[in-house]
C-alpha cells in the first residue's frame, strides 16, 4: 500500500470525513484512517441546521434529503415540572430550505462522509489503528498505524489532521488538553421503539426535558423506523458515583422526569444501556507545524445543543480550506494551519457561554425569554448554530447580569 500522502486524517467521523473530501476534491494525496470498522456505532445524533452549508460544500444535501434520517425542524425546552415551552421553529426564523435539518444514525451518517471522502478521491482505509504520530522536531512527519492482522506501518505526510474525537491523540501526546471543571457531565442512555412523540411540523424535534429536581436532564431525539434516542446527563459524581448499576440510575432518572414519563407510557427499550463520560474541554494549541486539531479533538463543550457533529464538519471544513491554501503556497506552518481557529473559537464561546447558563440552576430561560421577547431571534440563531457574525453574542448584554445575580442566589443558598 501507498506509504507518502500530502495529508493524512485520522478519524472517521463527521470532523475527518469533511477534512478528507475537502482536501482530496483540491487534488491532493489524501489518507483518511479509522480504527474500527465503518460504519461503526457512535452517539452524538442531533444536527444543527446550520450543518446544511458544509453539507453543501461536500455535495450531500440532496442525498440527506433522499435519506430515511428524520427531518428536524425545531427545539422545545420541557420544564421540571412537565411544562412544554413553545417550540423554537427554525423556519420562523428563517424560510429556507437550511432551517430544515436531520435526526441521524450516526454510523449511516459518518459512512455517508466516509463514502463521500473516497469519491472525491481519498483513499479510506478503515480497522486500522494509529499507534503514533511521527515528529521530526516540532514538525508532525507522519504516523505509523496497525492493521486488523496486526501489521504495522510507516506512513508519511506533509500534514496531519486530527480528528480522533475525545481521544484527542496529538493534544493528549503533547499535553494540551485543558477541562472545564465545571462542565465534568456524563450520560446514560438507550434507544426506545413507539415513545410518544408530538404531531406534524413537531414530529421530528429535539426535546430537551429537565427532570423534577433539575440535578439532570434528558434528550429526547426521534429517529427512522419509529426509535427514539432517549439520555440522561448529569454531573459525572452524581450519575455514575454510588448509586448503583447504570441501568438503575437510568430507571430512577426517568422516573424523576415529568415530562419523559407520558412519552414512555407505551413505548419498549430496545437496547441495553450505554454509559459516557462527556467531560468538556478545550485546548491550548489548536495546530502546530504539519499538524491541525478538528472536531473534538479540538474542544468538547456539551451535548446540550447538538453542537458536536455542526462543530465538527464546520472545523473541518475550515482546517482543510487552510490546509490547501497552505499546500498549494507552500506554507504548512503553524500558523497557516491555525489561521481559521480565532473565529472558530470565538463562535464556539457563545455556545459554551449558553451552556453555562443552562446549568445555572436559579436561572429560567422560560422566565428570560418572556422579559426579553426581543432576544428570540438571537437564542435561535444560537440554536441554529448561526454563531460566526458580528452582534451573535447580543443576548448576553441582558443575560449575563441575570445569570450573575442567579449564580449569586445559589451560593447563599449554599453557604447557609
Amino acid at each position: 500500500m501507498e506509504t507518502q500522502f500530502d495529508v493524512i486524517v485520522v478519524g472517521g467521523g463527521p470532523a475527518g470525513g469533511a477534512a478528507a473530501g475537502v482536501v482530496a476534491e483540491a487534488g491532493f494525496r489524501t489518507l483518511l484512517l479509522e480504527r474500527e470498522a465503518m460504519p461503526r456505532f457512535h452517539v452524538g445524533e442531533s444536527l444543527m441546521p446550520d450543518c446544511y452549508w458544509p453539507l453543501q460544500r461536500l455535495g450531500l444535501v440532496e442525498r440527506m434529503k433522499r435519506s430515511a434520517f428524520v427531518q428536524k425542524r425545531s427545539v422545545q425546552f420541557v420544564t421540571s415540572d412537565g411544562r412544554q415551552s413553545e417550540p423554537f421553529y427554525f423556519s420562523e426564523h428563517d424560510p429556507r430550505e437550511c432551517s430544515t435539518t436531520w435526526q441521524v444514525e450516526r454510523a449511516d451518517f459518518d459512512k455517508l462522509l466516509w463514502d463521500r471522502a473516497a469519491e472525491l478521491g481519498a483513499e479510506c482505509r478503515d480497522s486500522t489503528r494509529v499507534l503514533e504520530v511521527t515528529f521530526d522536531g516540532e514538525r508532525a512527519t507522519g504516523v505509523i498505524v496497525q492493521d486488523d492482522a496486526g501489521n504495522e506501518q510507516k506512513i508519511s505526510a506533509q500534514v496531519v489532521m486530527d480528528a480522533t474525537g475525545q481521544h484527542s491523540f496529538i493534544a493528549n501526546r503533547l499535553g494540551l488538553k485543558v477541562p472545564n471543571p465545571d462542565l465534568k457531565k456524563a450520560a446514560i442512555w438507550s434507544y426506545w421503539r413507539n415513545a410518544r412523540r408530538d404531531p406534524g411540523d413537531d414530529a421530528g424535534a429535539t426535546l430537551i426535558l429537565h427532570t423534577a429536581s433539575k440535578d439532570s436532564w434528558f434528550w429526547f431525539i426521534p429517529q427512522s423506523n419509529d426509535i427514539t434516542s432517549i439520555g440522561v446527563v448529569a454531573d459525572n459524581d452524581y450519575l455514575l458515583k454510588g448509586r448503583g448499576k447504570p441501568e438503575e440510575v437510568y430507571a430512577s432518572e426517568i422516573a424523576n422526569c415529568p415530562g419523559l414519563l407520558p412519552r414512555l407510557a407505551d413505548a419498549e427499550q430496545t437496547e441495553p444501556v450505554r454509559t459516557i463520560k462527556e467531560f468538556s474541554y478545550t485546548t491550548t494549541q489548536h495546530a502546530g507545524d504539519g499538524w491541525v486539531l478538528i472536531g473534538d479533538a479540538f474542544a468538547f463543550v456539551d451535548p446540550i445543543y447538538s453542537s458536536g457533529v455542526y462543530f465538527a464538519l464546520e472545523s473541518g471544513v475550515r482546517a482543510a480550506d487552510a490546509v490547501v491554501d497552505g499546500l498549494r503556497k507552500g506554507d504548512l506552518s503553524a500558523a497557516q494551519l491555525s489561521c481559521w481557529t480565532d473565529e472558530f473559537k470565538a463562535g464556539v464561546h457563545w455556545i459554551r457561554k449558553l451552556v453555562h447558563a443552562f446549568y445555572t440552576k436559579e436561572f429560567s430561560f422560560g422566565q428570560f425569554m418572556r422579559r426579553h421577547p426581543e432576544h428570540r431571534g438571537n437564542l435561535t440563531d444560537l440554536l441554529i448554530g448561526r454563531i460566526f457574525y458580528d452582534g451573535v453574542g447580543r443576548i448576553f448584554d441582558d443575560l449575563d447580569p441575570e445569570l450573575a445575580e442567579a449564580k449569586k442566589m445559589h451560593d447563599m443558598a449554599a453557604s447557609r
